[in-house]
């Protein structure tokens, strides 16, 4: 009889996905609609005692952007120290959550990817299961598809041995 594998605690999270690309031209911050999808997704981790990493409310959505000396070290380092790693990686593709799951997978990180239904991703996002522990959410709703989220976080977690 084999015991079930419990994963581990997962204490904390880098949350990654577009941000230049989204600033508005006029304010230079995300709009609402945009940054919506950071905000129900940080308030559902931390709710459940989970610490998110961050960029966008890092650099205060846009308003407190650091010098890519700063942040791209900053990101590493949080990347780096992280349980897991969850991505909205952009469609079209956003270079900077790129080279971040690149990071993630490259750390030996579990994680997941949430991809809107109907949008086109790079190959290397579709494919990126093969080289590292990946764990895909399809959604239309981010915040409809948090359960789903939390199942694929535990997944991922624990196929990636803890």
């Amino acid at each position: 009889m084999t015991t079930p594998v419990t994963p581990p605690p997962v204490r904390s999270v880098f949350l990654a996905g577009p941000f230049l690309g989204l600033l508005d031209p006029a304010t230079g911050e995300m709009p609402g609609d945009a940054r919506a999808p950071f905000d129900i997704l940080i308030k559902h981790f931390e709710a459940q005692g989970i610490s998110v990493h961050n960029a966008h409310r890092r650099e205060a959505w846009g308003a407190r952007l650091m010098r890519p000396e700063e942040c791209t070290r900053i990101d590493q380092d949080e990347i780096r120290r992280a349980d897991a790693f969850v991505a909205l990686p952009g469609a079209p593709a956003s270079p900077g959550t790129h080279i971040e799951m690149g990071w993630a997978s490259a750390f030996g990180k579990p994680i997941v990817l949430l991809l809107e239904r109907g949008r086109d991703y790079t190959f290397l996002v579709q494919g990126l299961h093969t080289v590292a522990t990946v764990e895909y959410v399809l959604h239309t709703d981010v915040a409809a598809a948090l359960p789903a989220v939390d199942r694929a976080l535990r997944r991922a977690v624990t196929r990636n041995g803890g």
